[in-house]
Formats: C-alpha cells, structure tokens, sequence
C-alpha cells in the first residue's frame, strides 16, 4: 500500500466542482494581477483570523521579509528566533540586512523557549520571531512580556499554523505582524507559491502593502523603493475556495492525530505533547525515537511516505555558517532534529491507512527490539 506524506490529489478531488469554477472566472475575466479576488480573500482571512487587516503576497518567505522591512529593521540589528524551523526563517532576516540569533527549543513542544529568547537580548535586538511549527502555536505570552519589557517587535511565523490557537487567540493575531505561507502542502495551500501578513496595526499593514507592489501610491508614482511581490489572482481565488473548508480539515487532521497516538501507545516512541490551552491543527505529526532513521528507511521501504521536518537546524546550515554569526550551540535542537519523524497525515487519511502506518511501526520494533529511547 503506498501512502504519501499529504495527498493533495485527493484534496482536489473533493473540491474539484469549486475550484474549478474560481479558476475558470479569473481566467475568462483575465484579471490575472490584483484582482477582484485577492480583495475578497483578503477580507476574509482577516475575517478568519481575527484581525484588522491581510495583505496577500506571494510567499511565506515575502510575508516575512516584508514585516521585517516594514517595521524597520536595519542592517547591525538582531532578530532572535529558532534553528528548529524552515530556511526561510532565517533568509528573511538575512534578506532584510540583519542578523539572525538562533536560541534553543523547548524539548517536549520543540518550539522557541522564552527563557532561552530572554537570554538572548542585547543592546541590538529589534524583534523577536517565534514559529509556530508543526501546527502548535510557540508559547506567546512569556515572549510578549520579554517584547514589551525591552520594546521589540513580535513578528509570527505562522506558515504551519493556519487555524491554530493560543488560549483562545488565533495564531496570526497575537503578535505584531504575522505570516502565513500558502504552499500548496499547508493547512491552508495554493496551487503554486502564496502568502500573506496579518495584524491590527494599520500603519505596518500599509508599509507591508506599498512594499509588495513596487512601492507604488498610484499606478505609476511610487514613492518608496519595493518589490514584486503580489499575490497571484488565481492563487486568491483557490485560496478563498478552501477557507471555508480549513476548519472542517484541522478537524479532521486532530481526529487523525488522535488515532495515531492511541495506536502508539506503548510503543518505543515519543508522542507530540501539546500543552494545556492550545489547540493545534497537525500540519504534521511528528515523533521521536532513537532508531530514526532506520524507521525512516523501514517505512519508506514499505511505501509509507514519512519525512524529516527538519534533520539540519539553521545554525549547521553551510548558507548561514558562512554568515560568520559565530559558534551557536543549541543542544536541546541539535539532540532532538536526530529523532524526529514525520508521520503521513492529512484531512483524507483513512483509519485504514493509519492503521498500516502503525502496524508498519510496530513490525519494525518486533525486528529492532533493542531500540529504546530516552
């Protein structure tokens, strides 16, 4: 049986007679640059996540870049933020001629830890930046007292965690700018690259918009430098189509989360740990184990589509050693990318499916019964 990481083939098939259509509208009506529909779904996804304003760009990585620019930041600055995280993270300070301080992780939840972030500040830090991976939103509160107490901004990678929530709070909301990626394996994907920047503080919405569009006020004025980097109208619409599907999935992706660790109980390894008050939505479900790898390879052998998300921290990155940012140690993050294993997982996984993933598992520790973990 082969079972991918995500079938977005199957998500498609779902919802072909909407998606169809959305297309079919831009594309008659050519309005394939800031169309109708990215307004529309722009309103709405402020809408869903409760906030003042969206602006659509056309990437997670763009959504990133353009807060830091937007509130600021300048080359000698610092931005703190996790190893443990896409290269994206990363480039966008880079981008924004900043300096990126990678702090270790909190070893059950895998996210940035505050007490580490507060260790961290300097006369040069401008902003903080917490990632909520693998659909778990990092602990905000602690952060936006460490962000108050020193007058930094809080910016949200939130590209893994469309629809999760903080206590209550909506990822995407709790900080001063957040960003979302689009990429079609998300919670929430396009059909191509997309993302976008949420937030109630009107004035950083707008630098974020004139940034996005070549800086323009007008349709040839332009009044600061920027880029090309506009959501795409197709991608809005297709986007728009699946919003009103998202909860309906997270709901489904904790179902199935669920499943997974009733049925690996008792096995030899560890189980994702949310703690109390937040409600995550599984972008992926991630264990641990001390045979990783040879998991891995079991799996893969048996046509089961797990990964590794992510086996190199950002601090042993070759792109960001040769920045000379100077020897990090992160042993919490260095101990845990040797363990981790993503599991497939999606809205349309079936009990039938998880049921084999789980007893591929346990086949491979009848066969490896000396692996443990710690």
């Amino acid at each position: 049986m082969h079972i991918p990481l995500v079938d977005l083939k199957a998500q498609y098939s779902s919802i072909k007679n909407e998606i169809d259509p959305a297309v079919q509208e831009v594309i008659e009506q050519t309005d394939f640059v800031s169309g109708n529909a990215i307004g529309r779904f722009e309103h709405h996804f402020a809408e869903y996540i409760g906030v003042q304003g969206t602006v659509g760009v056309a990437s997670g990585t763009t959504a990133l870049h353009l807060s830091l620019l937007a509130c600021k930041i300048e080359p000698g600055d610092e931005i703190i933020t996790t190893a443990h995280t896409f290269a994206a993270t990363g480039e966008a300070i880079v981008h924004a001629g900043a300096k990126p301080i990678f702090v270790d992780i909190d070893p059950k939840t895998y996210l940035i830890d505050p007490k580490k972030v507060n260790e961290a500040i300097s006369v040069k830090t401008k902003a903080i930046i917490p990632v909520h991976l693998y659909g778990l939103s990092a602990d905000m509160n602690p952060l936006l007292a460490i962000a108050e107490r020193y007058n930094l901004w809080i910016i949200e990678d939130a590209a893994q965690a469309h629809g999760a929530r903080y206590h209550g709070k909506q990822c995407g909301s709790i900080g001063d700018l957040a960003c979302f990626s689009f990429y079609p394996g998300k919670n929430l994907g396009a059909y191509g690259d997309a993302g976008a920047v949420t937030g109630n503080n009107q004035d950083l919405l707008a630098k974020v918009r004139k940034l996005h569009d070549h800086g323009r006020s007008g349709k040839y004025e332009h009044e600061i430098i920027g880029y090309g980097e506009r959501l795409d109208t197709l991608q809005a619409a297709i986007l728009e189509v699946k919003l009103k599907h998202l909860d309906d999935w997270n709901r489904q992706r904790c179902t199935r989360a669920a499943y997974y660790s009733e049925m690996l109980q008792g096995m030899d390894v560890i189980l994702p740990y949310v703690p109390d008050g937040l409600t995550p939505v599984y972008h992926q479900y991630v264990i641990r184990t001390k045979k990783r790898d040879a998991l891995l390879s079991y799996l893969k052998a048996h046509e089961i589509g797990a990964g590794i998300h992510y086996p190199i921290p950002l601090h042993q990155q070759a792109a960001f050693e040769k920045l000379g940012l100077g020897k990090t140690e992160l042993p919490v993050t260095e101990s845990i990318v040797k363990e981790i294993l993503s599991l497939p997982i999606y809205p349309e996984l079936s009990d039938f499916q998880i049921e084999y993933v789980v007893d591929t598992i346990k086949e491979f520790f009848k066969v490896n019964k000396k692996g443990d973990i710690q």
